[in-house]
């Protein structure tokens, strides 16, 4: 569970990270880093969308300034992937509130 999220900084399971994080549901990525840094593309989750979770909830920073690729949103209708693309305050909230029953990846920009 997500802890605290301020801009720039997150805390899982009381360890604080301060890079962009994708959260599995047995681990922490906190190495993530996007090809063009402030867009994400399909090849950027790759890794999430081979682990084929239920749904893949997008953080896109603070004020919201990640862009989601339409290729990315149109390989998540194909993959059969709920995604759910909002800033990242609001993306933790609802991680924590849906982690516990489903099937869930979260991928967290921090910053912008």
């Amino acid at each position: 569970m997500i802890d605290t999220y301020r801009f720039g900084k997150i805390t899982i399971a009381g360890k604080t990270y301060h890079r962009d994080v994708i959260i599995y549901p047995d681990r922490v990525d906190s190495n993530w880093r996007r090809q063009q840094g402030h867009v994400l593309e399909p090849a950027d989750i790759s890794e999430v969308t081979d682990s084929k979770p239920d749904i893949i909830i997008i953080g896109t920073g603070q004020p919201g300034l990640m862009h989601v690729s339409n290729k990315t949103l149109e390989q998540m209708k194909k993959l059969k992937i709920e995604t759910m693309v909002m800033p990242t305050e609001q993306a933790c909230k609802e991680y924590n509130r849906i982690a516990r029953h489903k099937n869930v990846i979260a991928c967290l920009h921090l910053t912008c």
